[in-house]
């Protein structure tokens, strides 16, 4: 919960029922800037109160914020990367088809660009001294676009079925070890409660729009039927989806949020962003949903383009197999880290969009990173120091497997000519995504199976998935075969950690246990980037790929 939300809270308990109504609509979009200002003053609710409400919505961004657009007739038009599969909110795991799924569809609670959480479809939630329960009270009043009113049993419902290890869901990743279906419980019509496997301070997070396929669907609906009728609680209802070629939503009028600024989607799709940049250039399109910086110069030095760049966690993880020679020897895998010209690699292939990386997945955007651990850099001599102490032989050679996918075959590139300087001798295969990642499990995967390898990693609000996937000893994407138990309870510790400052004690000494074992290299967190044309105002992006256009308006 944040700040914001905790400071209203408390002052909604000294306030009577229709003082609290005022509110509510308020948040809810119901009412803008002059109506609370109007019905505030006469139900007698201070300045003060009315001051914070309004600059809290406003940084918030809030469904119902002052910033809320008034309703039009334009049409927003957006490019998408063609998704690769179904829009089915089990499964859906690519970036075209999960802008998709979060026109009509809705979460829990939104994870904002700042990484602070909003109130969503939940209005508040709260943890047990323990850590081990959380209780999500949820909004009233919201209706799904087949007219049913979202209850309860809709939640638990939505939620134990990516909970289930049994459904093959694609939030295993993120519920694994920490949830299952039946820890999801109906408290009351409006309450939920979530009993969890072990103490998670960072649990609302995983119910928000950080974890993408938690959106909230009818009980009983079937997800493999999703794309047919697209039935959320969205701002937006499906017209018409036509696979490998697009999508048109139109304006849910009866949306619980308020007046919804477009009335009408329109989403084309693309096999690849030149074809999106052109039509971006050519006025056939309003909005590129994501860019990249290698292919998209163009656009990033075009003054007619507006550029929406936010910083997030998203990286690549370069892998080495702690199993395998030559990096059985962690001083040869920190030598490989001291070679790397991190500040020139983020000017070189990112222009400069991206934040330093310090070999742990503690990015510079979480507050729970620990910013007192010192930042490693480019250090040839200390760097040939320790490969001689580990007796690397000059001219030893190691296959560095990577997918063909944005900068990361120039990265590889880099890092080969960064390993030269100790004498490791980098040969570099690459190869499509779907060649890399095969099946994604041990002895199917280039991935999983490689001596060393480079992976691209989505954004994240908390470092959770992170920590534990690519790192644990029992993580399903340890593809370092990286095993440590005092990491393993370090990174439990700060999951259970109920506080930011203990949190950031635990990261502290995750951060410094990384640099001193070194399995993955974290160079460089880059930001995320979209595109829209000048005259397009109030679309809000993330870090997952998810575009918002609630508020969207053509001027």
């Amino acid at each position: 919960m944040t700040d914001w939300q905790r400071r209203l809270d408390a002052m909604r308990h000294d306030l009577n029922d229709m003082q609290n109504h005022v509110v509510d609509e308020f948040l809810a979009g119901h009412i803008g800037r002059r109506g609370l200002l109007r019905h505030g003053s006469a139900y007698g609710l201070s300045a003060a109160l009315m001051g914070g409400l309004l600059g809290g919505a406003l940084d918030a961004g809030l469904p119902g914020s002052a910033r809320a657009a008034t309703k039009t007739n334009a049409t927003i038009r957006v490019a998408l990367t063609t998704p690769t599969g179904a829009i089915n909110p089990m499964t859906v795991d690519d970036i075209g088809g999960l802008a998709l799924l979060q026109q009509a569809g809705e979460f829990l609670l939104f994870d904002d660009p700042k990484l602070h959480l909003k109130p969503v479809l939940a209005t508040s939630w709260s943890a047990s001294k323990d850590g081990m329960v959380w209780t999500f009270t949820l909004r009233k009043g919201v209706k799904f676009h087949n007219g049913n009113v979202m209850t309860a049993d809709d939640v638990v419902y939505s939620i134990a079925r990516l909970a289930d290890p049994k459904k093959g869901s694609n939030a295993l990743s993120t519920f694994k070890g920490v949830l299952l279906p039946e820890g999801v419980k109906k408290v009351d019509d409006h309450t939920v409660a979530f009993h969890l496997q072990s103490p998670n301070g960072n649990f609302p997070y995983l119910l928000s729009s950080d974890n993408y396929n938690a959106i909230i669907v009818p009980k009983g609906s079937d997800p493999k039927d999703y794309q047919k009728n697209f039935v959320g609680t969205g701002p937006f209802k499906i017209e018409k989806f036509t696979p490998g070629n697009g999508a048109t939503f139109v304006r849910n009028e009866d949306y619980w949020g308020g007046a919804v600024g477009p009335a009408r989607l329109e989403f084309k799709f693309y096999d690849n962003q030149q074809s999106q940049v052109l039509a971006l250039q050519g006025n056939e399109v309003d909005v590129i949903q994501q860019i990249v910086v290698q292919g998209a110069q163009g656009l990033l030095h075009d003054p007619s383009v507006k550029i929406l760049d936010i910083h997030a966690t998203t990286h690549r993880e370069v892998h080495m197999r702690c199993d395998k020679p030559p990096f059985t020897d962690k001083r040869v895998r920190r030598a490989l880290a001291l070679t790397l010209n991190r500040k020139g690699i983020i000017r070189g292939l990112m222009e400069g969009r991206a934040q330093l990386g310090n070999d742990s997945p503690f990015s510079p955007l979480y507050p729970s990173t620990d910013h007192k651990v010192p930042q490693r850099h480019l250090a040839l001599a200390e760097a040939k120091k320790l490969a001689h102490e580990a007796g690397l032989k000059p001219g030893t050679e190691v296959q560095l497997d990577a997918p063909q996918l944005q900068e990361i075959p120039d990265y590889a590139v880099l890092i080969q000519n960064a390993a030269a300087h100790i004498g490791l001798k980098i040969n570099i295969k690459t190869e499509t995504t779907s060649a890399y990642y095969g099946k994604a499990t041990f002895g199917n995967s280039d991935w999983l199976d490689s001596t060393m390898g480079i992976t691209d990693y989505g954004h994240r609000g908390v470092p959770n998935v992170f920590l534990g996937a690519p790192l644990m000893s029992d993580g399903t994407w340890n593809a370092a075969h990286f095993k440590n138990k005092t990491y393993d309870k370090l990174a439990n510790d700060y999951i259970a950690a109920l506080d930011l400052a203990h949190q950031r004690h635990y990261s502290g000494k995750i951060e410094r246990l990384l640099l001193d074992e070194t399995p993955i290299l974290y160079a460089y967190f880059y930001d995320y980037l979209a595109a829209t044309r000048p005259n397009v105002k109030g679309v809000v992006v993330t870090g997952m790929s998810q575009v918002f256009l609630k508020n969207a308006i053509k001027t």
